[in-house]
């Protein structure tokens, strides 16, 4: 039995099929197609061997099966090298199968448009799958193609003589990231209908957004991956208007600081931030003043900057900007005169996020790769316990209970433990202040008055250096501002601080066993102190 060069092809995505297929022809190969593909080439003037006619049976099931029989799987399992294979081809009159051609069932695109769950199922393909790793696993006798991007680089080597076969490892390569990719996003999926927030095993799938010249030194190499679905207001959903290309470090600044906008709303907002941590944070009633309450926070530390502003970018603020050196600016939207006024330094990048303030989905996840495993957390979404704004006008309460050993301890409930309660104004800069030590990396301290901060303290090994930092880098404006600070003061130093630099409210998770010297200190100095009994470490 003479084998006839032939070619499998079954696609949903269309694009360059026809040109393709028309190449196989010339190259000698007979056209074996399945449904809306046969039709699409039968069309194209190509001719086709339907495949019933390899199978003897007629597709049923609406299509479901069709593929899924021997007359085909032997054509592509079969060993060409081995003599047993191929006598068992020629007993059962069994032609080998040399190219396949196939793309899933666009599973990705039905979740996309929203779908519901009978019709997200119908679009898991079975047959596809089964081809394309059937093939792979010949990969020295079949090449496979699943990206219509390798299709001329196919007819080039065919056209020279044949695939040859390091392009058929590369092709193999291929299947079985695509498999692997579908097969996650429908795990992933199905996990997210029995609302399985952490499973036994997981696996996630990106795609490659960007090579980067270099990673967070220039000694290493880096590369930057999406999401499949991108979320609104993230950096992968960026247009980038203007500058050279966004490097590691660009990139993972620029997050930190659209995570912290986010925490405002629609309240006009500017974020200036440096290496991933807040230098000047300002809300206003317009977002030239929200720009200059930030950068009036710390001047010094917002050059070479990266801003994220939650509105649109004009021209009185686009002035402002350009007079010092910034990375990144992201907004929502510039007007045409900004643009052109931003636009005269070629070391800027622009970036549009539409949506830029729109909150996290509920299943996205926090992850931190470590070496030898990966950490996986949901994202904290909480501000305040319960988000219980009475808390600042409420006395907490108050229990006093005896150790083992005889010593008296005194345990404090969420709410105001000091005498004095916070006054209006104080209570909007607390919140202010609290929203950003959120985002500020661990041991931190913020201090700030209403819609800016004065002060912030990052990274340090232990919170009275936290403390000393803000309140240095605030200088004269740290006097009337009130004190954030993301996790409880283990000693009543950094109340001693706020007595020094004339801060006069803290806001404070709570919870240490020495909570009580730090309350009896502020009250002596007229401090006002709430615990809100939630803490945001953030490493």
């Amino acid at each position: 039995m003479e084998m006839k060069k032939r070619a499998l092809v079954s696609v949903s995505d269309k694009a360059g099929v026809v040109d393709f297929c028309k190449g196989l022809v010339q190259n000698g190969f007979e056209i074996i197609s399945t449904g809306g593909t046969a039709k699409a080439l039968q069309a194209a003037g190509i001719n086709v061997i339907g495949i019933s006619e390899i199978t003897g049976f007629p597709e049923c099931l609406d299509g479901r099966v069709k593929t899924l029989h021997p007359n085909v799987h032997a054509g592509l399992l079969a060993m060409r090298s081995n003599p047993e294979h191929m006598k068992q081809l020629e007993e059962l009159n069994i032609n080998t199968i040399d190219i396949v051609c196939v793309n899933l069932y666009p599973f990705k695109a039905t979740l996309e448009k929203g779908a519901d769950f009978a019709e997200c199922i119908e679009n898991i393909d079975i047959g596809g799958p089964t081809m394309i790793r059937a093939a792979a696993k010949n990969y020295q006798d079949v090449a496979v193609i699943v990206d219509p991007a390798d299709y001329s680089k196919v007819l080039e080597e065919l056209a020279a003589g044949g695939v040859t076969l390091e392009t058929k490892k590369y092709l193999q390569y291929k299947v079985f990231a695509h498999t692997a990719q579908y097969d996650s996003l429908i795990s992933n999926y199905l996990a997210g209908q029995l609302g399985i927030t952490f499973p036994d095993t997981v696996t996630f799938t990106y795609d490659k957004a960007q090579e980067m010249r270099y990673g967070e030194n220039p000694q290493q190499n880096a590369v930057f991956y999406k999401e499949p679905f991108v979320p609104e207001g993230c950096l992968s959903a960026a247009k980038q208007l203007w500058g050279k290309e966004l490097s590691y470090n660009n990139i993972n600044d620029a997050n930190g600081a659209l995570e912290l906008l986010k925490e405002f709303g629609d309240t006009p907002a500017v974020v200036a931030c440096k290496h991933a941590n807040p230098c000047g944070v300002g809300t206003g009633s317009s977002i030239h003043e929200a720009y200059m309450r930030a950068y009036e926070s710390d001047p010094v530390s917002v050059f070479g900057g990266i801003l994220a502003i939650n509105g649109e970018v004009d021209e009185a603020t686009a002035d402002e900007i350009n007079k010092i050196f910034i990375e990144i600016v992201m907004a929502p939207s510039y007007t045409q005169k900004a643009l052109e006024i931003l636009e005269q330094k070629k070391n800027i990048r622009l970036l549009q996020i539409d949506n830029i303030s729109a909150r996290r989905k509920a299943t996205a996840f926090d992850m931190k790769k470590v070496y030898g495993g990966l950490l996986v957390q949901q994202y904290d979404e909480c501000l305040i316990k319960g988000e219980d704004m009475s808390l600042f006008e409420t006395k907490a309460e108050v229990a006093v209970s005896t150790t083992p050993s005889g010593k008296q301890k005194t345990t404090y409930g969420c709410g105001v433990v000091t005498d004095r309660l916070p006054t209006k104004e104080e209570v909007e800069a607390m919140m202010f202040a609290w929203r950003v030590v959120k985002h500020t990396k661990s041991n931190a301290i913020v201090i700030g008055k209403p819609g800016r901060t004065t002060g912030i303290g990052m990274g340090q090994t232990n919170r009275i250096w936290a403390a000393q930092q803000a309140i240095s880098h605030a200088g004269d404006e740290a006097k009337g501002s009130v004190m954030a600070s993301d996790a409880f003061f283990p000693f009543p130093d950094c109340v001693e601080e706020c007595v020094k630099a004339g801060i006069t409210a803290i806001i404070q998770p709570g919870g240490s066993i020495r909570d009580k010297e730090s309350v009896d200190l502020a009250n002596a100095n007229g401090i006002a102190m709430v615990f809100v009994g939630e803490r945001h470490f953030k490493h």
